[in-house]
């Protein structure tokens, strides 16, 4: 059905759904679904609206405030709004996207396991599948089809499934860049230890060849070859600012002899 809500355009669509006792029970459901087009300046202020949101950013974007915090969503991300909360969200500009409002028995815990490190704002770098999903939710109701709860149920649950996945690998990605991070840290502060793959790899306690891998892809050189280059540009600092020979500098930086 259209909807006839202030500055939202008239090819939007906005459909209804009342749960069964058994979706209550066991399945995600929707509450209430839509394909909107927000006009410029559109605002909306709630004390609660008794479910979850997933909004799917198309086109534009949107600030969202929640908890006394404001996030950004914009094209091709993913917001994820506890709607049992206050909340606003507006746009000076408008903006296009695909919302489902859903509750379900693990509802709540699917939302703090994806909103812990990441907030309410989702990256995704293929949103495709999620935005897939809620295409296909939103055809069914359009299409006047029956509802099939467990249908439904199963594509929120790949929807959500996606976020998880999605936010435990840059939860990953960014371990991996502190990882490595304090391994070019102890690097430079220990010029003269023994920096050997084997010995750096135990210090992220990493395997050397999982080590080696990784370390090269966040900083584009092999662990030795970074080892190297940090020594030669310490040697360079102290052949210019020091008055030592050039035999002590290569011995403090952990070059075996002067000739080396």
């Amino acid at each position: 059905m259209k909807s006839n809500e202030a500055l939202v355009k008239p090819q939007s669509d906005i459909f209804f759904h009342t749960p069964s006792r058994q979706a209550h029970k066991i399945f995600f459901y929707p509450i209430c679904l839509g394909h909107y087009y927000y006009e410029p300046n559109y605002h909306l202020i709630r004390n609660s609206y008794d479910s979850f949101l997933l909004m799917y950013i198309i086109h534009g974007g949107c600030t969202i405030v929640t908890s006394g915090k404001e996030y950004k969503a914009t094209s091709g991300q993913i917001a994820l709004i506890d709607c049992y909360q206050e909340h606003e969200y507006y746009s000076s500009t408008g903006w296009e996207c695909l919302w489902i409002h859903f509750d379900g028995p693990l509802a709540r815990e699917y939302y703090n396991t994806i909103t812990a490190s990441t907030g309410l704002v989702i990256n995704l770098p293929r949103p495709y599948s999620v935005e897939k999903d809620m295409q296909k939710i939103f055809d069914i109701f359009a299409s006047n089809k029956t509802v099939k709860e467990a249908l439904i149920s199963n594509y929120i649950t790949n929807i959500l499934t996606e976020l998880m996945v999605s936010v435990s690998e840059n939860t990953l990605a960014s371990s991996h860049s502190a990882t490595v991070e304090a391994v070019t840290s102890y690097i430079h502060d220990h010029p003269a230890d023994d920096l050997s793959l084997k010995r750096l790899a135990s210090l992220a306690n990493l395997s050397p060849y999982h080590f080696a891998r990784l370390f090269k892809k966040e900083t584009g050189k092999t662990p030795h070859e970074y080892v190297i280059s940090s020594r030669i540009n310490s040697a360079k600092f102290y052949l210019k600012t020091s008055n030592l020979s050039v035999e002590e500098i290569a011995l403090s930086l952990g070059f075996p002899t002067a000739s080396s």
